[in-house]
């Protein structure tokens, strides 16, 4: 039970895509739209990898507001098959290696067993992106496997290890530093590790680059996402200064 529960924690750390606490009936909106328009787009090239992937992520997208989880394991199925479909028309595509252990990561949380060799599965796929390309979604890949390593349960059960998650997080903020989930991530994860100075360093970092990532990521899309970015930045400066006082 008590892996179980982990994992479980860790999934749905993995597959938040930044819509904790937002209007989710908006956020379903976009990604209802966007879900159609990329469907519309993949049937009528399904030989381009680009429309696969992209389909695959609109997949993602509403596969995480889901509440059921039969849909959500319907729309991760169909961007699992996308996915697949753009590797074999071209193996190296980051994108698709990445959208693919994306979704495999919105399935394994409809999985009461069988999750962890899902995990392993959304590693390898995120370690093949990270040697393609580790910009896709603003350094997704390494994003992701910082997540993963950290919330993971350690040798021998599973896969976790605080080196590596560490390693990843870094290498996400020193990547695309101007995607605010790279940085509340890490300092987020500081925290969590005692790693105070360093987070409290890190968050007025953070606080700089807020203005210009503000006229950068706007509109509908990025309703959500900064509203779960504001709630997280209030409550990581909530416990600094907890732990300053």
């Amino acid at each position: 039970m008590k892996i179980a529960s982990c994992m479980f924690l860790l999934l749905c750390a993995l597959t938040a895509h930044a819509v904790t606490d937002a209007p989710v009936t908006d956020a379903r909106i976009v990604a209802e739209q966007a879900y159609d328009e990329a469907t519309s787009h993949y049937e009528t090239n399904k030989s381009n990898v680009d429309s696969a992937w992209q389909f695959a992520c609109a997949c993602f997208d509403l596969a995480d507001l889901s509440t059921k989880n039969s849909t959500r394991a319907a729309y991760a199925q169909e961007g699992i098959d996308a996915s697949r479909a753009a590797l074999k028309l071209r193996p190296n595509s980051a994108a698709a290696h990445y959208y693919l252990g994306m979704n495999i990561a919105q399935l394994a949380q409809t999985k009461t067993l069988g999750a962890l060799s899902l995990v392993r599965q959304m590693e390898t796929q995120w370690n093949i992106a990270v040697k393609l390309d580790r910009h896709v979604d603003f350094a997704g890949p390494d994003r992701n496997l910082g997540l993963l390593y950290r919330d993971a349960p350690g040798a021998p059960l599973s896969i976790g290890s605080r080196v590596d998650a560490l390693q990843h997080l870094l290498t996400a903020v020193a990547l695309n530093p101007e995607y605010p989930e790279n940085h509340l991530n890490l300092i987020e994860s500081q925290i969590k590790w005692g790693q105070i100075a360093e987070a409290q360093r890190e968050c007025d970092k953070y606080v700089k680059t807020i203005p210009q990532a503000r006229k950068n990521l706007t509109g509908p899309k990025w309703a959500g996402p900064w509203h779960d970015w504001d709630i997280r930045l209030q409550e990581i400066q909530s416990k600094l200064r907890r732990h300053g006082s």
